[in-house]
């Protein structure tokens, strides 16, 4: 279930609000959760149980690494995590890629089996992991309700395509939150603008960058005009594809009294490459410069 599909703006969405805002607030986090299961388990519902068992696993390390200065089974406990979540993501995102590459330069099949890779496992891998490791750091608290830890890594807005929300900065939205008619809509029009770079420019840019790159160039050669305009349409479908789901996505977090950070600040204005990676997919940078970059250096 994507956010511009029909069934989402027009039966899952509205439900979503109207139950939310209806509820009291002591039960709207259980209801969001319910409905971020569903959102995710509409398109993957095997791979369900996948997250969840990822959730429980970060829960219990999170809840053991708190406040235990890090000492050596604190360590010990944070290798076992990376090692967890980075086996899982290799397991499902690479580990065919593996094969393909062991077995075309050594001759060796493996015979291992290769999963269908899950919707938004990055997203939520990244994000289970900045929950443990801000806690190992005492940059915020362990949640002590597993119901709030589920909901913080799968929340339907940016469970799919992001953001991805570092536990730090949403910690305490996740025990109360600002909602108003104002943010309210101030989020609609957010997400407003986000459906029409998706919809309106992203999709326009595919058809026609679809049709260049599916070109045969042996039997009809192609001019170097066409080709820069295919090259500029795949430039401009990536950045409208991105861009809108995160509008959208911030968008949805606001009307629900979440504020997700920027993700994209205009990259194509850029003057250098490194200013270009610092504007594109601003989370995911991030996320790299404080927890590899950094601790490494």
């Amino acid at each position: 279930m994507v956010f511009s599909s029909v069934i989402f703006l027009f039966l899952f969405l509205p439900v979503v609000l109207l139950g939310y805002y209806a509820l009291p607030r002591r039960f709207r986090n259980i209801f969001l959760l319910l409905a971020s299961v569903f959102f995710y388990g509409w398109g993957e519902p095997k791979f369900v149980f996948v997250m969840l068992f990822s959730i429980l696993v970060n829960y219990s390390i999170g809840r053991f690494v708190e406040g235990r200065c890090k000492d050596a089974p604190a360590k010990l406990a944070m290798f076992v995590m990376a090692a967890f979540n980075l086996g899982i993501f290799f397991v499902f995102k690479y580990l065919g890629f593996a094969q393909v590459n062991i077995s075309h330069f050594f001759g060796i099949d493996l015979g291992l089996p290769v999963y269908a890779l899950p919707i938004g496992i990055s997203f939520y891998t990244f994000q289970a992991m900045s929950y443990v490791i801000d806690v190992y750091r005492g940059d915020a608290p362990a949640q002590k309700n597993p119901l709030d830890t589920a909901l913080y890594i799968m929340c339907f807005p940016q469970l799919i395509a992001g953001p991805i929300v570092r536990y730090e900065t949403i910690a305490g939205q996740l025990k109360e939150r600002t909602t108003s008619l104002d943010r309210f809509y101030g989020g609609l029009c957010r997400f407003v603008v986000g459906l029409a770079k998706k919809v309106l420019l992203a999709n326009t840019f595919a058809t026609f960058a679809d049709q260049m790159f599916e070109l045969d160039y042996v039997l009809l050669p192609v001019g170097n005009f066409d080709a820069w305009m295919g090259v500029l349409a795949y430039t401009l479908q990536i950045y409208y594809d991105f861009s809108g789901y995160s509008d959208m996505a911030i968008g949805l977090g606001r009307m629900l009294g979440f504020d997700f950070l920027e993700n994209f600040n205009y990259p194509y204005i850029s003057g250098t490459v490194t200013e270009f990676w610092r504007r594109w997919h601003i989370s995911l940078g991030t996320w790299f410069r404080d927890y590899v970059y950094i601790p490494m250096g």
